[in-house]
């Protein structure tokens, strides 16, 4: 089975003090550290524990400069066969459409019966990347994967719903399916493994390889243009309630009811 999977290299905004850059369309990503996207690292490990299973190939794509060939070198170190990152001037400041008709021209030219990408990416949050590239690819897709199961030519698909309800799902391949934080255990990578895989070659491609206009692509090819990124407004402290149980409930109420919360 040939695998094929999308990662992104994101910032660790954790622990991290966050301030607006002055584009006022970003965050000041200056001494940040950077790292797999979560759901990324999922979907890789579940790629490599499907080839060892049933045998093939692991190809990852990330869109990105060479900063990303770190997140690309984990990859390789976790049991990827191969890595190619995508990048242009002209990708830059793409929308997920855009981000996806990049993505889904360089995996045309290469054989997949299976695409896996993370839910959505720790930076954005959109979502929306897998599913646009199945639909540019032509291909079934399901989303928010926790468990796979593959028989034949068709993928049985696994996935989590609201309130804690799961669908199952199936499918011919190919297919794409964008996986959910829990599905496994990502392995461990060590720096012996990163060492190992240091010098492995790790090919760029540009709009001009993928036959792509530089219109068709990055801002200018986004139906969505970002117009500003803010923080929260810093609200209101909390308010503690004393007394007894009975009071304090009156006092709930009453707060509901000043908000429009009751009637």
């Amino acid at each position: 089975m040939n695998i094929i999977v999308c990662i992104k290299r994101v910032p660790d905004t954790a622990d991290a003090d966050i301030s607006i850059d002055k584009s006022g369309k970003d965050i000041d990503k200056s001494g940040l550290a950077f790292d797999l996207n979560e759901w990324d690292n999922y979907a890789i490990e579940e790629a490599i524990q499907l080839k060892e299973k049933l045998g093939g190939t692991v190809t990852v794509f990330s869109l990105g400069g060479e900063d990303s060939n770190e997140s690309l070198r984990k990859c390789l170190a976790m049991g990827a066969d191969e890595a190619l990152r995508l990048f242009d001037p002209a990708f830059v400041d793409g929308d997920g459409y855009a981000t996806a008709k990049v993505l889904a021209e360089a995996i045309r030219t290469r054989p997949y019966d299976l695409i896996l990408t993370g839910t959505q990416a720790e930076d954005d949050g959109y979502g929306q990347v897998g599913v646009v590239m199945a639909e540019l690819l032509g291909i079934p897709h399901v989303s928010i994967v926790n468990r796979i199961e593959v028989q034949d030519k068709k993928v049985k698909a696994h996935r989590e719903l609201e309130g804690g309800l799961e669908e199952v799902v199936e499918v011919d391949l190919p297919a794409l399916l964008t996986i959910q934080t829990g599905i496994n255990e990502p392995r461990y990578v060590s720096i012996m493994g990163i060492r190992k895989v240091a010098k492995k070659e790790i090919k760029a491609l540009g709009a001009s390889d993928l036959n792509l206009k530089p219109e068709e692509v990055g801002l200018s090819g986004s139906n969505i243009q970002l117009e500003k990124v803010f923080l929260p407004p810093v609200g209101e402290g909390a308010e503690m309630l004393e007394g007894k149980p009975e009071e304090i409930a009156q006092k709930v109420f009453d707060i509901l009811k000043d908000k429009g919360g009751v009637s």
